[in-house]
């Protein structure tokens, strides 16, 4: 990679949550629904990208859970995580979901097409063909937690602060 230029990372967060008795998966959305986008004007976008995905347990239809996909630099994923912050502070799911919720946040650290008939032969951890380093797995992992735990903070306090103010 050229000297200066940031690489791109990949991540999924998986967050699970429990519609309240009453509430449907539309109310969920209404409240949910991020109407600011997660890039940053004026940053490289290089590629980033954020998508989310969501869906409702087969077993059991209250809980929505939501895959979070995003292609970014750490300095991209740093600032749409305080977009996040900032839009759920402001549009809180109090009203329609259950006060725990589940979060795990990932690396991906390979891509494995299993869809061809017979026979595959083992290959390495890679991404897109290109080899995984797990030694800069290692060093991702340790700046990605410092990351989720800021923002954790961020939305705890902004949480926080909002129920006191009722």
């Amino acid at each position: 990679m050229p000297a200066g230029e940031q690489k791109n990372i990949r991540t999924v967060s998986i967050l699970t949550r429990r519609l309240k008795e009453g509430k449907t998966y539309e109310d969920f959305r209404r409240a949910w629904f991020h109407t600011t986008g997660f890039a940053v004007k004026g940053k490289d976008a290089g590629g980033g990208k954020a998508e989310l995905l969501t869906f409702i347990n087969i077993f059991d239809p209250r809980e929505i859970i939501v895959l979070g996909f995003a292609a970014t630099t750490l300095e991209q994923l740093k600032d749409a995580l305080d977009i996040d912050v900032k839009v759920r502070g402001e549009n809180p799911l109090d009203d329609v979901i259950e006060p725990v919720i589940g979060r795990a946040f990932a690396l991906q650290v390979a891509g494995d097409d299993f869809s061809a008939a017979g026979e595959i032969p083992y290959s390495p951890a890679a991404i897109d063909g290109n080899k995984t380093d797990m030694a800069e797995v290692a060093e991702d992992l340790r700046a990605l937690a410092g990351i989720y735990a800021t923002a954790a903070k961020k939305r705890d306090a902004t949480n926080e602060a909002r129920k006191q103010a009722r």
